[in-house]
């Protein structure tokens, strides 16, 4: 099967790494920029290279469209492949808002295509293995507590790159943190989350001076099972941390991706490096779309965590335009 790859930065490196080794083939790569796309493209072995992603979407030698480029692009990206009959792996966030995101969702379904989205900490094995426990009843989840904390006050990306887009603290990284939350106290059973009657309180922080985005977030959600899941992130941190802490009514486990651990009530594991473990992703999307079998992690599935997200901009929208003043008349 041809890939086309769209972005270039950490992920598409990541995803083109990891698909050298199935037989699914390069095609073409698109970035912004020609000199970096072409280097990029001959690093990889791309057969072709393009800045016009259109063009390069619309080829039909192409069947899967990785959208592995800026967050507020996603969408839109995603909506010009499932419309030109590709098959589509997204990269965290789906999109920026909850409309977006289910109408992806629904041309997916009209178009008869995959959609995948990329949510790695849905295939860490330590993670699948509480599932299945909680599966078969032997084991339930009490608490979830997902925390991601860097330093982000230049908008450059994780290689170094200086990046002609913001990152979005609420809608990408708070992504990673509510979907796992919720997928883990809901057994793995997103469907059911979005039928509860979830409580959710919600904090945005305002602008940055520096930055102009919101840097900080804090989420409380609680089911109607007594579970309770928080979310805390903030871009002004010096300690870098990526977190995931579950109590369950047997033990205590902490999957530390930066680190590389897993500590349970027995002690610390190494685990896969977070590299690693996101190899399996466009692996899996690749042998969905070759199987027509749904990838582990379909585009319905997320839009759990995009309702909460969506509440939670509401809020932040909400308060903002409550403490506006209106303008004097004249």
């Amino acid at each position: 099967m041809n890939i086309c790859m769209i972005g270039h930065g950490m992920m598409g490196e990541w995803h083109s790494e990891s698909l050298k080794s199935t037989d699914a083939r390069l095609h073409t790569v698109v970035g912004r920029r020609p000199e970096p796309t072409e280097a990029f493209a001959r690093r990889f072995g791309y057969a072709a290279w393009s800045v016009d992603a259109d063009s390069a979407i619309a080829n039909p030698e192409i069947e899967i469209v990785v959208v592995a480029g800026p967050s507020e692009t996603h969408a839109s990206m995603a909506m010009t492949a499932l419309r030109h009959g590709k098959h589509v792996l997204v990269e965290i966030p789906l999109a920026l808002n909850r409309r977006d995101s289910e109408s992806i969702v629904e041309e997916a379904d009209k178009q008869g295509l995959k959609l995948g989205v990329v949510h790695p900490m849905r295939y860490r094995k330590e993670h699948i293995a509480l599932l299945q426990r909680v599966r078969a009843g032997t084991e339930k989840v009490r608490h979830v507590q997902a925390r991601l904390f860097m330093h982000r006050l230049q908008n450059v990306g994780a290689t170094g790159y200086q990046r002609s887009w913001t990152d979005n603290i609420l809608w990408h990284h708070g992504a990673h943190l509510v979907d796992v939350g919720l997928w883990l106290t809901h057994g793995g059973d997103l469907s059911s989350a979005r039928r509860d009657e979830l409580s959710v309180s919600t904090f945005q922080s305002p602008k940055d001076g520096t930055t102009g985005i919101p840097m900080e977030i804090a989420m409380l959600i609680e089911t109607p099972k007594g579970q309770s899941i928080v979310c805390t992130g903030s871009y002004y941190s010096r300690e870098r941390i990526f977190d995931v802490f579950v109590v369950t009514d047997q033990d205590s486990y902490r999957l530390d991706i930066l680190r590389g651990l897993f500590v349970t009530g027995s002690g610390e594991l190494r685990i896969d490096s977070e590299q690693e473990n996101n190899a399996q992703v466009a692996r899996d999307f690749v042998e969905a779309v070759r199987f027509d079998r749904e990838p582990n992690v379909p585009g319905r599935s997320v839009l759990a965590a995009m309702e909460i997200l969506q509440r939670a901009q509401d809020t932040s929208d909400a308060k903002i335009a409550s403490t506006q003043k209106p303008e004097p008349l004249p």
